[in-house]
């Protein structure tokens, strides 16, 4: 059997191309990995707990969409966080991790042609890969939208042409950004809402890392949809427990949206989707309902900044995080600095362009380096001044 021709350009995940680049090379001291953006905060101390009074729910078939305490639990956090009002039972669905979730939003809800046509799915550049697979998948065209300093590191979508945009189906924004750090305001999100009611599509808001911030926390997608009374189901919102609670081993997010795409979702996700074991649920649940643990690691995030800015002050073009935790580092050439970051100083970071995409004939990914700002701050501290004594800066 073939490799289907749509997938045939895919380059290799960006993990694999960087122990590919590093292969032939030693590092040059203590090795301190800031590649991956997988939590190291401790996690809240209630999980062993209820895993514990809980097992016995692994002799169960868990329920798909969420058990209705887990469904409650998210819905009563929006209101909090947000200000907005969901039915939990018709409009929030559990997912196991949200890039599951956010691969079958893209199948359950894009057309098969849009206006006649192909249909479009807008994705910003640089990206989290899931995007771009799940438009390939449903035989969508992915068009990647440059998200650089020129546009404050956030798609400009309203500058694209009316025949790609007549033609969209899914546009995806991640605010905060991965990897850049930027936050979407309200008024992109007002302004976007508009570009979508005109032209007819969904907006898919990835807001995972929205409780990683510096003052104010992100706005969300569907709190502006209600502020401008825009229709619920023009907005598709992912969230998750990975960032937010220091859990990406428990593999729970969500989905929320109208009554008629969380449907759509939810029938497909009851035939191809996995389930959260149900001791899973009972601690997810738990987790959504306490913002004790989300708030001391706010606080280490936010040391995190402080020590960023403070480091790379004097770096060129250097611009901190406005979220998240990642530093997206100005530099000559991104593979070239990953390479000499491991064989001088031990530290890996990941090359910008490995998360980006060439689009006439740039990748604007390709002067960049991301670096994870996962670590506790006195190792933070080693890797970011080795890192800033190695750099080749543009």
């Amino acid at each position: 059997m073939t490799f289907p021709e749509r997938f045939s350009d895919l380059p290799d995940y960006a993990f694999p191309r960087l122990r590919k680049l590093l292969s032939g090379s030693a590092p040059g001291g203590e090795v301190i990995d800031m590649t991956i953006g997988e939590p190291r905060h401790l996690m809240p101390d209630f999980v062993g707990k209820i895993l514990a009074r809980n097992v016995a729910g692994f002799a169960r078939y868990p329920p798909n969409d969420g058990t209705p305490e887990l469904l409650g639990a998210i819905g009563g956090w929006l209101s909090r966080r947000y200000g907005v009002t969901v039915d939990p039972a018709t409009q929030v669905m559990a997912l196991n991790g949200t890039r599951e979730g956010l691969f079958n939003a893209v199948v359950a809800l894009c057309p098969e042609r849009k206006n006649g046509r192909q249909p479009v799915v807008l994705v910003p550049n640089p990206f989290y890969q899931v995007y771009a697979v799940a438009a390939l998948a449903v035989q969508a065209e992915p068009v990647y939208v440059p998200a650089t300093a020129a546009t404050g590191f956030l798609p400009d979508y309203a500058a694209l042409p009316a025949e790609v945009l007549e033609r969209t189906a899914i546009a995806f924004v991640c605010s905060p950004s991965n990897p850049q750090g930027a936050v979407a305001d309200g008024t992109y999100w007002k302004t976007l809402l508009e570009l979508a009611e005109r032209h007819d599509f969904h907006v898919f808001a990835d807001e995972c890392y929205s409780e990683i911030h510096r003052d104010t926390p992100p706005p969300g997608a569907l709190e502006v949809a209600q502020e401008v009374g825009a229709d619920p189901e023009r907005v598709v919102i992912f969230h998750s427990l990975s960032k937010r609670s220091n859990l990406p081993g428990l593999r729970s997010g969500f989905v929320a949206s109208g009554p008629e795409c969380s449907a759509r979702i939810r029938k497909l996700r009851a035939y191809a989707g996995a389930p959260l074991p149900l001791p899973l649920q009972r601690v997810a649940e738990q987790a959504w309902s306490d913002e004790d643990h989300v708030r001391a690691s706010l606080a280490l995030y936010r040391q995190k900044y402080r020590l960023a800015d403070g480091i790379f002050a004097d770096l060129p073009g250097y611009r901190g995080p406005e979220g998240g935790f990642f530093l997206w580092l100005p530099v000559a050439d991104g593979e070239a600095a990953a390479l000499r970051a491991y064989e001088k100083a031990g530290v890996r970071v990941l090359p910008g362009a490995y998360l980006g995409r060439s689009a006439g004939g740039e990748n604007p990914g390709k002067g960049y380096v991301r670096v994870a700002m996962v670590a506790d701050l006195d190792e933070l501290q080693r890797g970011l001044c080795r890192l800033r004594d190695c750099l080749d800066v543009k």
